[in-house]
Formats: structure tokens, C-alpha cells, sequence
């Protein structure tokens, strides 16, 4: 089930923006929170130690023989150095997490005691450096900060509290607790809490929504271009295009390269059954020949036309080897890596030859020595079919190139036959083509195997009047 769900490129981008938006969101309140948090507390803090400065310096002001009191509206605690209470707030009726849980003082410590306590605070030593060392009346800077509960006229709340240190003379080191509520920070975060829990999930499903209808308003020219593909597909009609959207963005993009390879696709199937219809053209005259010639000869064997039959089956044996060869270039065969010498290769295949004449140098190609050589026989086959006295092989070394030009003295080819004639299947002279032998695939094969080996095969005017044919082959290195 969950694999239809997000089966979809738009779910699960709807899905993954929401997910990104609910981490972000979540860190982002956590943190207001917790900053919100520490702001209020320190607020509450500092109004507690403001609090208790204020009982720390009305105390340090009183007289030794008058009696300590704290006229306050938020909890305060006085204690001395031995942790008994000596001042409370009237209102106060239960507290925790200072330094005593009383709220009463027990005993009011008289002028000789707290001398006494005095004396003893003198020669004892404190927990903090600071409080040891206050002169009479002086108030220590260093507050201490704690969290606690405290009761006030029946309602309990949480507090800071704030502890500071006052030495009094006669009545030796005292410490008094001053807290400030807690509750303006509570209610602020619960506050911020409750928006937030009302308020992300909201925002994650606008963030989800928008991102859905954005995705899909994206991927709708995705979808007509599938769409389009199949319906091509399930028509095998190669001549249509899918929609281009008027976007100029990737899906645009994506629609244009589709558009050149059903147009590339299109070229290659229609030049597959013109290569098949010709094919089957080219070989069903020699094959009807031949059947012809031995039907003849089965019936009349006085009749039998033996030299035409093997000429017929010489035919048939060279278009079906030019077919094969072209399959296997058609198919991406690779050439070899075998390095040779063109000079000498042109030499071999010219040898025997009549009226021919090859001036060749030694240049290094690499590559197969079988299709090269086949490349330079059909060259040098068709310039002596159209020569009228001589052929003129020249093999040579230009800028990194080796170059070998077949030239004949014959008509030459028409510039504007000077790219058909590369083409499979293609007789300028069709009659003398056909009486000759030829299917019109020397040139194809001869410029397939050239562009395979990284190479060009051109045709020209030749300096005789004819035909030039010129063969570009990068030089081994």
C-alpha cells in the first residue's frame, strides 16, 4: 500500500518538503522555546536578587538591638551562617529549595548571642571566599540562584530565588533568599507551546498542499510526454513528436532530446527497410538468373549457361559478404587496434592491378588490416570500372594524417553527386552497374569503415578529369 502511495515522483516530493519543513520547524521552536525559556527565568532572576539586595541592605542598616523583619510581597527567607531562620516573609507559608524549609523563626537570637554567633562567624571559615572576607554592612556581589516552590496566601507557585550574603554587625554573616515567580515564564511558554501545536500543522499542510499543486503543475508536461510515447509506441507510427512545453526549463529539454531521438530513431528505421527492400531487390535478379540457368539446364543440359551460373553465384557470394559487413558496422563493431602501413597496404591490394599506379609512403595507421584493404579494393574497383586508360594511387603524410587518394581519368562525378554516391544501393550508371556486377555498396562500405576508424572519405575532382577519391586516416602514434 505504501509503495502506490508514494509510488509518484509527486508524492514523494510532497512528502520529503513536508518533512523538511517539520524537522526545520520543530529546531526552530525548540529553540525559540528554550530561549524564551532562559529569558524569563533570567528576568525572574534578576527582579529576585533585586529583591533581595533591597532586604540585604535594609538589614545591614538596622542596630544590632532591633529586631530583624521583612515587609515584602514575595518570599523572602533571612538566615544566619549556622542555617536557622531569623526572618521570614508574613505571607509565606511553605517553601522549599532554599536554604531551610522554615517559614517561622524559632528563637529571636539576642544581642550577647549574636555576638557570640558573630565571634563564631569570625573565626570560622565559610564555604565561599567572598563571604568570609565582608566587612560589617557590606553586601557580597556574588548571587546564587535557585528554583523552588514557595506558598503564599494558599497559592503555590514555583520561584527563583536569589541568595546574597550580608555580614551584620553583632548578628555575624547572613544570607537572605528573595524569590520572584516563576509563573509569567510558564504561562509565556505554555503559550508559545499551544501556537505552536496549533500552528505547525497548519503550516505543515499548506506546505504540503502548495508543494503537491507545484509538483504536479511541473510534472504535467512529463505526463503528456509519457503519454505520447506510449500512444507512439503502441502505434509504431515514428513520425510523430511529443508536446514541447513553452517552459524553456529540464522538462522542456527533456521534450526537445526526445523529439531528436524519435526523429534519429525514425531515419534509422526508415533507412533499415531501405536497406532490406534493396536488398532484397539486388538479390532477387541473380537469384532468379541462376534458378533460370539451371532450370534450363535441368531440361536441356546442352543449354546450360556454366560460366553465367558461376558469374551469378560470384554475385550473390560478394552482395551477401557487403551485406554482412554493413550488419556487423551497423552494429558498432569495433575496428582492431592492429597498426599498419597504408603505403604498403595500398601497394598489396593495387598489385596485379592494370593500368595502375601507386606512389606510397610508409604512414602508420592503426586499425583492421582486413576492412582497410577492403576499403582500397572497392576505391580501386570502382575507378577502373569508370577510368578510360589509368588509375593513380597516392599515399601520404599530411599534419598528423595518413592520406590515400585513388584518382582515374574518367568522367568524374557530378557535384551534386558528390555525397549520393555514399549512399547503400546507389548507381549513377545504373545499367553499367548492373552488367559490371556492382550493387552500389563499395562506396558505403568504403566510407562506414573510414568514419569507424575515426577517418573521412571525400570525392573530388581528379587532376586527370575524373574522380578523386580521398581517405583520411588519423596516423598512429
Amino acid at each position: 500500500m505504501s509503495g502506490r502511495l508514494f509510488g509518484s515522483v509527486r508524492s514523494r516530493a510532497t512528502l520529503a518538503a513536508t518533512l523538511v519543513v517539520a524537522v526545520a520547524l520543530v529546531a526552530a521552536g525548540t529553540a525559540v522555546l528554550l530561549s524564551l525559556r532562559s529569558n524569563l527565568i533570567g528576568q525572574a532572576g534578576t527582579q529576585a536578587e533585586r529583591t533581595a539586595r533591597a532586604v540585604a541592605t535594609d538589614i545591614a542598616l538596622k542596630r544590632a538591638d532591633e529586631s530583624l523583619s521583612v515587609d515584602n510581597d514575595e518570599p523572602v527567607q533571612v538566615v544566619d551562617e549556622n542555617g536557622k531562620l531569623l526572618a521570614a516573609s508574613e505571607d509565606l507559608e511553605r517553601i522549599s529549595g532554599t536554604g531551610t524549609d522554615a517559614v517561622r523563626p524559632q528563637q529571636q537570637p539576642s544581642q550577647g548571642a549574636a555576638s557570640g554567633d558573630s565571634g563564631d562567624s569570625d573565626d570560622e571559615a565559610d564555604d565561599s571566599d567572598e563571604a568570609s572576607s565582608l566587612e560589617p554592612g557590606e553586601i557580597s556581589e556574588h548571587t546564587t540562584f535557585t528554583n523552588g516552590t514557595a506558598t503564599l496566601d494558599g497559592e503555590t507557585d514555583d520561584h527563583r530565588f536569589a541568595a546574597v550574603h550580608v555580614e551584620v554587625e553583632g548578628r555575624g554573616l547572613l544570607t537572605v533568599y528573595a524569590g520572584a515567580p516563576l509563573s509569567a515564564e510558564q504561562g509565556a511558554v505554555n503559550t508559545a507551546l499551544t501556537v505552536m501545536l496549533i500552528g505547525f500543522p497548519l503550516l505543515l499542510a499548506v506546505v504540503a498542499g502548495v508543494t503537491w499543486l507545484v509538483t504536479r503543475r511541473a510534472l504535467r508536461p512529463v505526463e503528456g510526454i509519457r503519454g505520447e510515447m506510449a500512444a507512439i509506441t503502441a502505434s509504431e507510427d515514428l513520425a510523430r513528436r511529443v508536446p514541447v512545453p513553452d517552459t524553456h526549463d529540464e522538462v522542456a529539454r527533456l521534450a526537445l532530446t526526445t523529439n531528436e531521438t524519435l526523429a534519429a530513431l525514425e531515419t534509422s528505421v526508415e533507412r533499415q527497410r531501405r536497406f532490406v527492400a534493396d536488398a532484397s531487390h539486388e538479390l532477387r535478379s541473380p537469384i532468379a538468373s541462376l534458378r533460370t540457368q539451371l532450370e534450363v539446364g535441368a531440361a536441356h543440359p546442352e543449354l546450360l549457361d556454366l560460366d553465367g551460373a558461376v558469374q551469378d553465384t560470384v554475385r550473390l557470394q560478394g552482395l551477401a559478404a557487403d551485406l554482412l559487413l554493413l550488419a556487423r558496422l551497423d552494429a558498432g563493431e569495433r575496428p582492431g587496434d592492429t597498426r599498419l602501413d597504408l603505403g604498403a597496404l595500398a601497394r598489396e591490394e593495387a598489385e596485379g592491378r592494370v593500368n595502375v599506379t601507386v606512389a606510397a609512403d610508409a604512414v602508420t595507421v592503426a586499425g583492421s588490416r582486413g576492412q582497410l584493404g577492403r576499403v582500397l579494393t572497392n576505391l580501386l574497383d570502382n575507378a577502373q570500372r569508370h577510368a578510360r586508360s589509368a588509375v593513380t594511387v597516392t599515399v601520404r603524410e599530411e599534419g598528423g594524417w595518413a592520406v590515400a587518394a585513388v584518382a582515374d581519368d574518367g568522367d568524374g562525378v557530378a557535384e551534386a553527386d558528390r555525397e549520393r554516391i555514399f549512399g547503400r544501393f546507389v548507381r549513377l550508371d545504373e545499367a553499367r552497374s548492373r552488367d559490371d556486377g556492382g550493387a552500389g555498396l563499395g562506396l558505403a562500405i568504403a566510407r562506414d569503415v573510414a568514419v569507424r576508424h575515426g577517418g573521412t572519405l571525400t570525392v573530388g575532382p581528379a587532376p586527370a578529369g575524373g574522380a578523386r577519391f580521398e581517405l583520411r586516416l588519423p596516423q598512429a602514434r
